[in-house]
């Protein structure tokens, strides 16, 4: 059965808003959706749908209101969404905070793609 998984790791950080590590962090989770595409399942990435809008918005700079106003919210209402998530990277309260909302929410989550069904 497809399942619509999303691929939750950091965002910003560790990385002081560095616009290359915070593009590194995004690739990340960009290869691992392509895992989980492989795997026969839909990915998708919260940075995915909430970028644009808040470059669109007019946010300044990460971390502003604009960004704030869009950036985790957007995740937290893809998750209601979503079957699971596929936790990816380092230490990431954003994430771990999808983990427990998903958790709370019974949808199973995955360390890695090689432990999808």
């Amino acid at each position: 059965m497809e399942m619509l998984i999303l691929v939750a790791g950091p965002y910003r950080s560790g990385t002081n808003d560095d616009p290359d590590k915070l593009a590194a962090n995004v690739a990340t989770m960009n290869h691992a959706a392509l895992e989980v595409f492989k795997a026969g399942h839909l990915p998708v990435t919260g940075e995915a749908l909430a970028l644009p809008l808040i470059e669109i918005a007019g946010s300044q700079e990460v971390g502003d209101a604009v960004f704030d106003e869009i950036f985790h919210p957007i995740a937290r209402r893809l998750l209601q969404r979503c079957d699971a998530v596929l936790r990816v990277g380092g230490p990431s309260q954003g994430a771990d905070e999808m983990v427990a909302i998903a958790r709370d929410q019974g949808k199973p989550v995955f360390a890695a793609a090689t432990e999808l069904p």
